[in-house]
């Protein structure tokens, strides 16, 4: 072996070792893993190929001279998920903490580059101290630089950002650009500033938990789409989110071989809407027993939880599911939960997926807080997303549809393709109880029996107005379906509109009312 080769086995060797064994013995003592394990435990075995192994930092001040790893504090490359192609950076929290410097940026940028020219997801797996803090501008100059570049790629490439230890101060900002976040519990965290900053301006008394960890990002911010348990646990689900996915905006997902029939019903759908309309059901149980194999893929579960958001298949084609759920504030619209669908459904549409969506909603939730927090320019998000979209949407009502929320659900006005309905929905300005009350309510005083008066009252409400077939005689509603054959008539639709070809009005871009 001559020793120019003897000398590249030598340098790889010591690459591999990041900041050295010490640091990463006591990583393993934490339960994590190094970058270079995250990054095998993603790809498949064999196929990570690494950029810029031999690549250290320029900084000589500070004693940063005599600090030097090759690769610096990242591990970048490219490889495969199930046989299709990823581009992956992971951060190294064993030299310096993991910290950026204007290389690691430079490294960063390079696959991210690539990623974007040939049309393939990035994965960033984060565990980063933040800035490196004596290269000063040098950094802020790299962060900046990966930020540019995470918007120029969003709606191009899928982005998922994976958070498996500190991400702080400006590092927070490129997976909050990212399309999809996941967080381990009790080993992550975001924020801006930590708790000694907190503590020294607010004075408030809080932990990085409590501030940003897995749990609070994923049920309270909404800045984290799933608090796994483990390592492990998130690199499965970031392999899973994938499989849903294309790899870029010009293609469409992978369909997948399913033994679930089209044509198969679900029975227990026909007894599902319970006669008291008052009384709540799970919305979860309706999708489970349409799409394929039982297999939903929610995402931010624990975040708004009276509106569902995820991805399922229908014989094998991939869907984004968009759902009420009355367990929850009887399936209102709120705030948090505009947004959330909104963001779902402009990524559907950023990159083919089509958006089958569950109407069950009495209309927006009322009060003051909500009112000052800006429900209606937050809920007037959701009705901007369905209405831009130009992917197939179909629409089943399940229940109730009153009011705006009717509208901003897919309705066959925002350009909703398929709409259907369940022989029990109401589709309204109000309940039948709400309507009588403000047509008759001062009418009913003078009667005998008020009651009996606006009970009768409602009966004509709920004929005359308040039914399906209003709707579908003017052709705002398809067809009034038979509940068990829901996947049915979902999967012949998406085979209509496989070929569905929409624009929007030549622009820059809209202005969403952020």
């Amino acid at each position: 072996m001559s020793d120019a080769l003897k000398r590249l086995f030598q340098l790889r060797s010591e690459a591999r070792l990041g900041g050295g064994e010490a640091r990463i013995e006591k990583l393993h003592a934490q339960g994590r893993m190094t970058a270079r394990e995250r990054i095998d435990s993603l790809l498949d075995p064999g196929s990570f190929e690494e950029f810029d192994m031999f690549k250290t930092h320029r900084c000589h001040d500070f004693g940063m001279e005599k600090k030097i790893f090759p690769g610096d504090g990242v591990v970048t490359g490219y490889g495969t998920i199930d046989g299709r192609l990823v581009y992956v950076y992971a951060q190294d929290p064993t030299v310096l903490g993991g910290s950026l410097s204007e290389t690691i940026a430079e490294k960063i940028c390079k696959v991210m580059d690539l990623a974007v020219k040939n049309g393939a997801p990035i994965i960033g797996l984060n565990d980063s101290g933040g800035a490196r803090i004596q290269e000063g501008i040098e950094s802020l100059a790299g962060y900046s630089d990966i930020f540019l570049r995470n918007v120029m790629a969003s709606g191009v490439i899928p982005q998922i950002s994976a958070i498996f230890g500190p991400c702080a101060g400006g590092a927070v900002y490129s997976p909050a650009l990212t399309d999809f976040v996941a967080m381990v519990k009790n080993n992550s965290y975001m924020f801006l500033t930590g708790p000694k900053v907190v503590k020294s301006v607010t004075h408030e008394d809080v932990t990085v938990e409590e501030l940003g960890g897995a749990v609070m990002h994923s049920s309270r911010s909404g800045v984290c789409d799933y608090a796994a348990d483990s390592g492990a646990d998130c690199v499965r689900y970031v392999k899973k989110l994938l499989s849903f996915l294309p790899q870029n905006n010009v293609e469409t997902p992978p369909r997948i071989a399913t033994q679930d029939t089209p044509d198969r019903r679900a029975e227990e759908l026909n007894d599902i809407i319970p006669e008291n309309a008052a009384e709540p059901y799970d919305m979860k149980d309706v999708l489970l027993a349409s799409i394929d194999d039982r297999d939903f893929f929610e995402i931010k579960q624990n975040f708004a939880p009276n509106l569902i958001v995820g991805f399922a298949r229908y014989d094998g084609r991939s869907v984004g599911i968009v759902a009420n759920q009355p367990m929850h504030l009887s399936g209102v619209l709120d705030i948090d939960s505009s947004i959330k669908g909104a963001r779902f459904v402009r990524f559907c549409d950023c990159f083919n997926i089509p958006v089958v969506t569950f109407v069950d909603v009495p209309g927006f939730l009322p009060g003051t807080a909500q009112e000052y927090g800006g429900v209606i320019r937050n809920g007037a998000k959701m009705l901007y997303a369905y209405a831009e979209a130009t992917v197939p949407k179909i629409t089943v009502i399940t229940r109730k549809a009153y009011g705006g929320a009717y509208c901003v659900m897919s309705s066959k006005h925002l350009r909703g393709d398929i709409n259907y309905a369940w022989p029990e929905a109401e589709i309204a300005v109000m309940g039948a109880k709400g309507a009588v009350g403000v047509l008759y309510g001062r009418e009913a005083l003078t009667q005998e029996d008020p009651a009996a008066f606006l009970a009768e009252k409602e009966i004509a409400y709920q004929e005359k107005v308040a039914n399906p077939y209003v709707a579908a005689q003017r052709g705002y509603v398809d067809d009034i379906i038979e509940p068990a054959r829901t996947r049915f008539r979902i999967v012949k639709a998406l085979g209509m509109l496989q070929n569905k070809n929409d624009s929007n009005p030549m622009k820059k871009h809209g202005n969403i009312p952020l």
